[in-house]
């Protein structure tokens, strides 16, 4: 064996440890697993700042309204069977739907996943409240009214379906099984006081 053939037998196994400590390297950054960690994270990571924006927002609507109602009831004569009644009612439901989006956002932090419930249930609201409050441009005819009909049947229906998987579902347990509570306290046989 020639000198460069010891040379290569040499710095072949280095070559192929420097592969490998690349592969490794490359697979900690590229793989799978690092990959949906750093997505996972980001998903929160946005879900939190959606979820302060949000309750900013429902704050400061909040003050608007309460300010409104105020100037309402101690301002001038409001007639609050009319017009004004009607843009109370809606931004009543605005912000409970701005609730229920909140609701959504915090059990996705909590659980990880989307819970259909909640956005059946925000989009139900968010329906009823174009039923409740016609927007005044909002043209009433007999075909919207109807559409507007289909959908509140249809997603009444979805959630109605939703709960009943729920209900039927038989529950999965939690905990370990554990044993009885207390000991069993009737005679056993052999023990003392028997006959």
């Amino acid at each position: 064996m020639g000198p460069i053939s010891r040379q290569l037998q040499r710095i072949r196994p280095q070559g192929q440890r420097a592969a490998g400590r690349i592969g490794s390297i490359t697979a900690q950054v590229l793989g799978d697993g690092p990959f949906l960690r750093h997505v996972h994270r980001f998903e929160r990571q946005l879900a939190k700042v959606l979820a302060a924006a949000l309750i900013v927002v429902l704050f400061v609507a909040t003050a608007e309204l309460l300010i409104t109602l105020v100037a309402q009831l101690f301002g001038r004569g409001s007639h609050w069977f009319g017009e004004d009644m009607t843009r109370f009612l809606d931004q009543i439901l605005a912000l409970l739907i701005a609730l229920e989006v909140l609701q959504n956002l915090t059990a996705y932090l909590r659980d990880h996943v989307v819970q259909i419930e909640l956005v059946l249930i925000t989009a139900l609201t968010a329906l009823a409240r174009k039923v409740i409050v016609m927007p005044e441009g909002m043209l009433k005819t007999p075909g919207e009214l109807a559409g507007l009909g289909v959908a509140v049947l249809a997603l009444a229906s979805a959630y109605w379906l939703v709960r009943q998987s729920h209900i039927s579902r038989t529950p999965t347990r939690t905990e370990p099984a554990s044993g009885f509570p207390e000991r069993d306290r009737s005679p056993q046989p052999g023990d003392a006081g028997q006959v």
